[in-house]
Order: structure tokens, then C-alpha cells, then sequence
């Protein structure tokens, strides 16, 4: 049995096909143990950490941070003993000895680049690091067969497989004058990289006649755009920095482009299904929360709480869970032929993370006292910014509230999540005029938002359901007496 045990990706669940390498937590030659982690990958629902499948010393790693990689794939390899001396395998698993050697033809075909003309890397037509020759992104390199470029003062190769018998000296060889391109390198291509071919094809610039200013000789925007205004210093080397009016210039090299991937993509796709399925309403309500406020104050004084987090967000999400208590349709699911009412509330609390917006929920929320209710929406905020949310704590959202009101915007028309049909936005709490007891003073407001689907949630529903949290939020103290 082989002591190279190859680890692949593996399914991560929930129907998920491929995930990103976001870090490997181990290099070639470490010494891991089991179930210790080796790599951070991000799947189209969370950032997680896979645990090694054996102890021993990794010997390969197939890929790199930032590829994308299915599920099956092989990802590293471990040699689970180490200590058993040197390995006499290959990677195919055949021994060493049966591995081809290389003929003396084949040796002898192998050229060396040299040294002279190395350009820099990434100039279309020059040499990139590993030997390979940098190509614009998109194209590749030839496909057709390579065919060796015959050293100077050599004949070329015969089609037959025979030696051909060596040639004679020429008698006085005189040196050719070499050819000079436009960049002034004795032949070769004209190197420029692709923004600045692509400028110089915009702009009808014949790179081949410029004179480059950049590094060995490389043409720059600069050489493309004084050729394009008629400049004659486009024709010779600059010796002096002199300022330039440089052109508005709208092409590639002022564009950025972001793969979609990973929560992005699933957010997406999801976010699309939602709004071109259910038919979205959204309501606004403004409410003054002064009381709230204060009620918060009293509650951070108390010794019990000292140590919690509490925030608005708290009582909008205890309004909103009390509010489904009294209107249970809100927390359903439109199923085609039915609609799914559910007895339990796994609240859905929207954030903002590196990766995107992820939305994980708190299960059955609904059975938690607020001081419970604090506590669980304090780990879910800080495993989300750590990005540590697993698919598990994102999957079987209900009812869901985003907090707008955190970037200090007043309210929005949330969209959907799919599966659900209600969406609550909670906006910014800012102190406003208000009309209270027939005098207008300076009270704190804010303003939601509830998104719905008209399918399941008619406008009278809607209508109470807000009204009912707007209720809670300008008096929570007796909504609690009230409704409890």
C-alpha cells in the first residue's frame, strides 16, 4: 500500500460542487496531525476549514490560494510515514528505475535562452518567468508542434532520424547589418503590454515605427499617445521628463473586473430567482423610538446586563417575533400548491462581511428570552466578521431583518430571501422633529421597511404585521405587557 495518500476536495454538503482556496494553514514538508486543519476554503455558502484525513508530512500541494476547485479534486499529498526513509515512487506510482530517461536527441534539441534580450515579465513577446512566453490572457500559446529555432552558424536538422553529416564552413562569412524594429531591439517583436496595444490599435498607432521610452526598451501609453497627437518626440528616446497633457483614455487598463464567486455568486443567483418569482410589496412606517431608547439605557444599568451587548436591533427583533406570535402567515413559505405556515422562527439577521453579504439565522428564536435572544445575535455578528458562519447557520432562514440604519441610511425595499416572505428593513435612529402630546420636541425616528410576498401576505396583513412592530418599538414596556 502506498504511503502517499492523496487528499481530495470533499463534498461540503448541500449540493455544492466546487469551493475556493482562500488559505493553505500548511506547507510542503510540514509535520500535521489528524483532523488538524490544512486549508480555508470558501464554498457558495461560507468560509470553512478542512481537517486533515491523516497525520504524516505534506509532500504536495496541487493547488494554489485562489483557485477554484471541484468537488473530487485533488487538492494535497500526505506522506503518512515519513520516517520510513526517502520515497522510491513517483507521483504516477511507478518506481523510479521504470521512468523514461531522456535520449541523447532529445537532450541535444533542448536550447537554453540566452541571457541577452530578456525582456520583462508579462511584455507580449517576451520571455515570462519558467521559460514560457507571456501571451495576451484569453489566447494561449500556439497548439501547433514546436519547431526548434536553428542556432546561429548551425544548418537545420534533416527530416530523417539519421545524423546529418556536419556542413562545411563558409569561407569569409560576412555579418548581416540585423534588422532594427521600431523599439529599437535588433529583431524580435515590439514589446508593449496589452492596455498599450490595445490603446495603439484605438487610436490607429503603428507600434512597430515607436521608439519605446520604458523598461528595455518597452513602448509605454506615454510613446502611443504623443505618436497619436503628431509629436516628434514619439520617434526618439526621451531624455527629459517634460509634463504632458495626457488624453481621457477609456479602455481595459482603467477597468477592473471581479470574478463571481463564491457568496457573491450564490447571492446572485439567488437574489434574481427571488425577485423575478415572488411578487414583492414593500411598506414603510416611520416611528418614533424614544421610548425604546430609554428602555435600552435602563436595561445596559442593570447588573445582569453589564456584560452584554444591546443594541436597537435587539427590540426590533423581540417586535418582530412577538409580531408573528399574533400574525403566524407571515412566517410562511409559498410551496406551489400550498403554503407552508412554520410553528418555529429561525430569524434570518442580515451582514455585511469581506466575502459579501451573508444572511445566517438564529435557530427558533422565537422559544429565546431577550437576554438569551442578546446573546445568540452577539455570536452570530462575530462568527460572521470572522468568517467563520458555517452552512448549517445559513440554511433554514424563515423571516429575515437587515440593519440599514448601521450605514446611516433610513430605510430601503429589501428583497426576498428565497424560501421566505417577509423581510424586515430597520433604518437609521436619528433625532427629528416630532409632534408629541400636541407639542413638536426633539425625538428619536426611524423608519422601516417591510418587503413581502403579495401570494401569501395580503396588504391587510402586511399592513398589521408592521403596524404591530412599529407598536412595540414607540412603547416596548407595555406592547410587553399587552402581548404577554
Amino acid at each position: 500500500m502506498s504511503r502517499i495518500k492523496t487528499f481530495n476536495l470533499p463534498d461540503l454538503g448541500e449540493g455544492l460542487t466546487e469551493g475556493e482556496i482562500l488559505a493553505w494553514l500548511v506547507k510542503v514538508g510540514d509535520v500535521i496531525e489528524l483532523n488538524q486543519p490544512i486549508v480555508e476554503v470558501e464554498t457558495a455558502k461560507a468560509a470553512v476549514e478542512i481537517p486533515a484525513k491523516w497525520a504524516g508530512q505534506v509532500q504536495s500541494i496541487f493547488q494554489p490560494e485562489g483557485a477554484t476547485v471541484e468537488v473530487g479534486a485533488p487538492i494535497i499529498a500526505i506522506d503518512t510515514d515519513p520516517g520510513a526513509g526517502p520515497i522510491e515512487e513517483s507521483t504516477t506510482g511507478a518506481p523510479a528505475s521504470d521512468l523514461p530517461t531522456p535520449s541523447a536527441a532529445s537532450l541535444a534539441a533542448v536550447e537554453i535562452a540566452p541571457e541577452e534580450g530578456m525582456v520583462e515579465p508579462g511584455l507580449i513577446g517576451g520571455a515570462a518567468p519558467g521559460g514560457r512566453t507571456a501571451v495576451l490572457v484569453g489566447y494561449g500559446p500556439r497548439t501547433t508542434a514546436a519547431k526548434r529555432r536553428p542556432r546561429k552558424g548551425s544548418v537545420p536538422a534533416q527530416a530523417t532520424a539519421a545524423p546529418a553529416a556536419p556542413a562545411p564552413a563558409p569561407a569569409a562569412p560576412v555579418p548581416a547589418a540585423p534588422a532594427v524594429n521600431g523599439n529599437g531591439r535588433a529583431g524580435g517583436p515590439v514589446l508593449a503590454k496589452p492596455p498599450v496595444r490595445k490603446l495603439a490599435k484605438d487610436l490607429g498607432v503603428d507600434l512597430a515605427v515607436l521608439t519605446g521610452s520604458g523598461p528595455l526598451g518597452s513602448i509605454t501609453r506615454e510613446d502611443v499617445q504623443r505618436a497619436a497627437s503628431g509629436s516628434p518626440a514619439a520617434a526618439e528616446p526621451l531624455t527629459v521628463a517634460a509634463p504632458a497633457t495626457v488624453a481621457a483614455s477609456f479602455g481595459a487598463d482603467r477597468e477592473q473586473r471581479i470574478p463571481i464567486k463564491g457568496v457573491r455568486k450564490l447571492t446572485a443567483e439567488n437574489m434574481s430567482r427571488s425577485a423575478f418569482t415572488a411578487p414583492h410589496v414593500t411598506e414603510f412606517l416611520t416611528v418614533d423610538v424614544t421610548r425604546a431608547m430609554k428602555a435600552l439605557d435602563r436595561l445596559r444599568e442593570r447588573r445582569e446586563w453589564r456584560d452584554v451587548r444591546v443594541s436597537p436591533l435587539l427590540l426590533v427583533a423581540k417586535a418582530v417575533l412577538l409580531a408573528v406570535k399574533r400574525h403566524p402567515m407571515v412566517n410562511s413559505t409559498w410551496a406551489g400548491d400550498e403554503i407552508v405556515v412554520k410553528e418555529y422562527v429561525n430569524l434570518g439577521i442580515a451582514a455585511a462581511t469581506e466575502r459579501g453579504l451573508i444572511v445566517p439565522n438564529i435557530k427558533d428564536a422565537g422559544r429565546l428570552s431577550l437576554r438569551e435572544l442578546a446573546d445568540a445575535m452577539t455570536d452570530l455578528v462575530q462568527t460572521a466578521k470572522a468568517g467563520k458562519t458555517s452552512p448549517a447557520d445559513m440554511s433554514g432562514g424563515t423571516l429575515t431583518i437587515t440593519n440599514v440604519g448601521v450605514f446611516g441610511v433610513d430605510t430601503g425595499t429589501p428583497i426576498l430571501p428565497p424560501g421566505e416572505s417577509a423581510i424586515l428593513a430597520f433604518g437609521a435612529v436619528r433625532e427629528q422633529p416630532w409632534v408629541h402630546k400636541g407639542k413638536v420636541k426633539a425625538r428619536l425616528v426611524t423608519t422601516l421597511g417591510l418587503s413581502f410576498d403579495h401570494r401569501i401576505i395580503d396588504g391587510e396583513l402586511g399592513s398589521k404585521f408592521l403596524r404591530d412592530i412599529g407598536d412595540f418599538l414607540a412603547d416596548p414596556e407595555a406592547a410587553l405587557l399587552a402581548w404577554t
